[in-house]
Order: C-alpha cells, then structure tokens, then sequence
C-alpha cells in the first residue's frame, strides 16, 4: 500500500476528487495549507497599501491506494491538477506499512 500526498491549487480541488474517483481511490481526507515554493507569494493591494503574501493558500489531498493503483491514481492527480503554469503543486507517495479500519478490525488492503 502507498500514501499518496497532493499538494494542489484549491480551485482543482473538485477536479482531482472526481478523477481520483474515476480511478478507484475508495476516500481521501482534504486539508486547507498554506506554503510557498517557487511561486515566492505575490503582493497585493488593500486600501491603497501594497503588501506581500508569502504564504498561498493551498489544498493538501493524501489518499491510501494499493500499490496495483497507484500508477493510475498520480495519473488522475496530474492530468486534474496540472494547468502548465508555476503552482501546479506536488505528489509526495509515502510507503504505507499498516492500515486499520477501527469499526470492523478489517487491515491491509482490505481496510481501503
């Protein structure tokens, strides 16, 4: 099993959920970040005052995926996240050594 970890613009958010679900990812849990990377923030003007932003707010999506779909799963981020332009955002995947389905007992691939 892998963790896959997205960090993606938060207006592709509904994009990557409906394409992670076309895929076969069975849930996910979303988390409003904030970050900065190449982008370097943007300033911005409020009341006649200019001011820098270093912090863009983002989206971080992480799913557990079994690893025969795990291939179809970055392909489904990539294709829904990607616009060609800086920020596009990250996949991070992370071995995932046990998962536990707390109500049934149920482990492994199994617990997905």
């Amino acid at each position: 099993m892998k963790w896959i970890s997205a960090i993606i613009k938060p207006f592709k958010l509904d994009e990557v959920r409906m394409a992670l679900s076309a895929a076969g990812v069975p849930g996910l849990t979303v988390t409003d970040v904030k970050g900065f990377g190449r982008q370097k923030g943007h300033t911005e003007l409020y009341r006649g005052a200019e001011y820098v932003v270093d912090f863009l707010p983002k989206v971080k999506v992480e799913a557990a995926v079994p690893d025969d779909a795990l291939d179809a799963a970055i392909a489904a981020i990539e294709q829904a996240a990607g616009t060609g332009k800086i920020g596009d955002g990250k996949i991070f995947v992370f071995e995932l050594e046990r998962a536990i389905r707390i109500r049934t007992g149920e482990s492994g691939s199994e617990a997905l």
